[in-house]
């Protein structure tokens, strides 16, 4: 599959934590630790304030990480000022999770100008605890700001 060009630059600054993280992403402690050429891995401490009664991690928080992951991997191959918006995706709980770190891998299986199918694995201290795909559309700067 061949992919938009890879910008270097974007790549380095999410590594060296120069792109800003802000809402839930930076809540929940998501940190990017490898960025290649449509491929991306953030990993996230498992919070004790995110574990149910019965004693596991919330879906929905994996959720989060998948979504901000399907986005993330497409920034170093978008032009300079346009953004990935989520438009489906779909996950597989697989195992619980109750503490450690997950780390989320998200590869680009297809992409083009305007869109992006990305699928995910995610691993609880190297078992694997969740599977998603999405696509993301992506759009031009939006005026004005």
């Amino acid at each position: 599959m061949r992919l938009p060009a890879f910008n270097e630059e974007v790549a380095r600054r999410y590594l060296e934590g120069a792109i800003p993280t802000s809402g839930l992403p930076e809540y929940l402690g998501i940190r990017v630790v490898l960025v290649e050429p449509g491929r991306l891995q953030a990993r996230m401490p498992v919070d004790p304030k995110l574990i149910t009664r019965i004693g596991n991690m919330h879906g929905g928080v994996l959720a989060a990480l998948c979504d901000h992951v399907l986005g993330s991997v497409c920034y170093p191959h978008m032009e300079q000022g346009w953004w990935a918006a989520t438009v489906e995706f779909k996950l597989n709980l697989l195992a619980p999770v109750s503490s450690g770190t997950v780390t989320a891998e998200a590869s680009i299986i297809a992409m083009t100008r305007s869109t992006a199918v990305v699928r995910i694995e995610v691993t609880n201290d190297g078992r694997p605890c969740c599977a998603a795909q999405g696509t993301v559309l992506i759009r031009p700067p939006r005026l004005g700001g």
